[in-house]
C-alpha cells in the first residue's frame, strides 16, 4: 500500500534554492516538505570533484539568515559547503526528507500529486528546485561510438591523476572546462582544448550591477519559453593571473570544434588529427525536469515559459534554480519571491495558517 501525505507546498530539491524557499516558507508558517534525492545535505556540491578547493569556487553566497564563514582555501568544496547546508537545515529545523526520488508530478484537479519512491504527496503548490547536476549533457559527434579510449564527463571527474601520461581532449567553453584543463595539464602528456565558439575573456569583478544585467539576459529567454542559456555562458570566462599564465603557456590554446571522432582520436574537416586516449566532455548539464513532463509545461520553443519563477501556464508551480535563478547569486532572492508569489496565488494568509 502506497503512503499518501497531504501538505500545502512541496519543495523538490534541497540545494541552495530549495533551502532558501523552505526558509521563507518556514517563516510564513506554511506547512511544507522538502524532498531531496541525496543521501545527505549539500545538493549538487556533494558531487563536485574531490580536487575542487574553496580557493577556486566561484561566488558562494550565504543562505538567508545564516552567515557563511569562509573556510580554509585548501578545504574541499564537496565537504565545506555541504557542512554549511547541513548546519543550516538543523538551525532552522527545515522539513527535509531524504533520500526521496520524485518520479512524476500529476495534475489532480485543484491539487498536484507528487509521486515518489517513498510515497505520494498531494499539495496545493510546488516549488521545483532540482537544478541540473543529475542531467549531464553529452553531445554527439560522428564516430563517437568507435572511439577506443575513455570518454569522461565532468560529472564523473575525480581528479587529475587519472589523466597522467595520457593525451587528452577537453571539450567545452565554460569555467569547468578551463578549470579542469589547467588542473590536469601538468599530468597529461599532451592536451587539446576545443570549443564551438571563441572564448570570451572578462576582466574585473562580478559586480551586482553586472550580475543584474546577466540575469536579465537569461530572463528574457525564459519569458519567451525558450530553452534557457546558462548564466555562465553570458558572463564569459574570468581572466585572472592563473588563466593568463595558462594562455601564455599554451594550455588554454583554444582550437575549433573537431568534426568527427575516430577510433584513435579526433579529426577536423581539414584532415588534421589529434591522437587521444581520453575525451573529457565539459559540456554542461540540462535542467532536471523530466518528472514534470506529465504536466505538459513546455512551450513550442522547447523551454518552460516562466515569469520570474512562476510557470505561466500553471501558477501553482514555481521553478527556482531555473534560467536566471540558476546560480548561487540568484537563489536566495528567488526563494523569497517564489514563496511570496505562490502564497499570493494560493490565498496567502489562509495557507500560512496551515489550513
Amino acid at each position: 500500500m502506497v503512503d499518501v501525505y497531504v501538505t500545502d507546498v512541496v519543495v523538490i530539491g534541497a540545494g541552495q534554492a530549495g533551502l532558501s524557499a523552505s526558509y521563507f516558507l518556514r517563516r510564513r508558517e506554511v506547512d511544507h516538505v522538502v524532498l531531496d534525492a541525496n543521501d545527505a545535505p549539500g545538493g549538487a556540491w556533494l558531487h563536485r570533484w574531490p580536487s575542487l578547493r574553496m580557493r577556486t569556487v566561484h561566488g558562494i553566497h550565504e543562505l538567508p539568515g545564516m552567515p557563511f564563514e569562509q573556510p580554509s582555501p585548501d578545504e574541499r568544496a564537496n565537504e565545506a559547503i555541504p557542512d554549511y547546508f547541513a548546519r543550516y537545515e538543523q538551525l532552522f529545523d527545515l522539513p527535509v526528507i531524504r533520500p526521496v526520488n520524485v518520479t512524476q508530478v500529476l495534475d489532480d484537479g485543484e491539487l498536484l500529486k507528487v509521486e515518489t519512491d517513498k510515497g505520494v504527496w498531494t499539495t496545493r503548490g510546488l516549488i521545483n528546485a532540482t537544478g541540473t547536476w543529475r542531467r549531464p549533457f553529452w553531445p554527439y559527434y560522428p564516430g563517437q561510438e568507435t572511439f577506443r579510449g575513455r570518454q569522461v564527463h565532468t560529472a564523473d571527474y575525480q581528479g587529475p591523476e587519472e589523466f597522467a601520461g595520457r593525451r587528452v581532449v577537453v571539450v567545452g567553453g565554460g569555467a569547468s572546462a578551463t578549470q579542469l584543463l589547467m588542473e590536469l595539464a601538468p599530468f597529461a602528456s599532451e592536451t587539446r582544448w576545443v570549443t564551438r565558439h571563441e572564448p570570451v575573456w572578462r576582466e574585473g569583478p562580478f559586480t551586482e550591477d553586472y550580475g543584474r544585467w546577466v540575469v536579465g539576459m537569461v530572463d528574457e529567454r525564459v519569458r519567451k519559453g525558450l530553452i534557457p542559456r546558462s548564466v555562465v555562458s553570458v558572463t564569459g570566462l574570468a581572466l585572472n593571473d592563473q588563466t593568463r599564465a595558462a594562455i601564455k603557456d599554451g594550455v588554454l590554446d583554444r582550437k575549433p570544434m573537431f568534426d568527427r571522432i575516430t577510433p584513435n582520436g579526433v579529426e577536423w574537416a581539414s584532415g588534421e588529427h589529434f591522437d587521444a586516449d581520453i575525451i573529457l566532455w565539459a559540456t554542461g548539464f540540462r535542467h532536471d525536469l523530466d518528472h514534470l513532463a506529465p504536466l505538459h509545461l513546455r512551450a513550442p520553443g522547447g523551454g518552460i515559459k516562466v515569469d520570474g519563477t512562476r510557470v505561466v501556464s500553471d501558477p501553482r508551480i514555481h521553478l527556482v534554480g531555473y534560467g536566471p535563478s540558476a546560480s548561487t547569486i540568484g537563489a536566495n532572492r528567488v526563494g523569497r519571491s517564489a514563496v511570496r508569489e505562490l502564497l499570493k496565488h494560493l490565498g496567502g494568509e489562509r495557507v500560512a495558517a496551515g489550513s
